[in-house]
């Protein structure tokens, strides 16, 4: 008997993945863009708390898509640069940094970095694997969109 292919792998078959592409489909999809619907707001609610100018948030907000830049070097490099910047791994640690060091740019940096991850999400845009850069865990975009 032959072997199947990796999970996630394209053109693996399942009920839950139908197209095979490893995106995730159904509530799954549906409660990961409510949860990334809860962290842009809970970060704008403690973005609020930092006393910060609010001319940071549209200022700063797309930075984290300078990940993409990696793909000026190849796919694998700008899919894992651009999954390091967003995921919720290093602003959490630098929101953790500025409250030890009670500095509040840094806190508020951070959760405007967490509202552009959480924005991401409820837009269906996650984590990109390294085939093409619209192939991502929570949706095709571009050319490769499933209908």
């Amino acid at each position: 008997m032959g072997s199947s292919p990796a999970p996630g792998a394209r053109g693996a078959f399942s009920e839950s993945d139908p197209h095979g592409t490893g995106v995730v489909v159904g509530r799954p999809r549906v409660w990961l863009r409510i949860e990334g619907l809860a962290l842009l707001g809970a970060a704008l609610v403690a973005y609020a708390r930092t006393g910060q100018a609010w001319w940071i948030v549209p200022t700063t907000l797309l930075l984290p898509d300078l990940g993409a830049l990696g793909y000026l070097a190849s796919r694998r490099t700008g899919a894992w640069l651009y999954n390091l910047t967003h995921t919720t791994s290093l602003p959490l640690a630098l929101v953790g940094f500025g409250l030890w060091q009670q500095h509040a740019l840094a806190v508020a940096l951070a959760v405007v970095w967490l509202a552009h991850i959480g924005m991401d999400r409820v837009m269906a845009y996650g984590m990109k694997y390294d085939d093409e850069p619209g192939h991502t865990h929570l949706g095709l975009h571009g050319h490769q969109q499933v209908t």
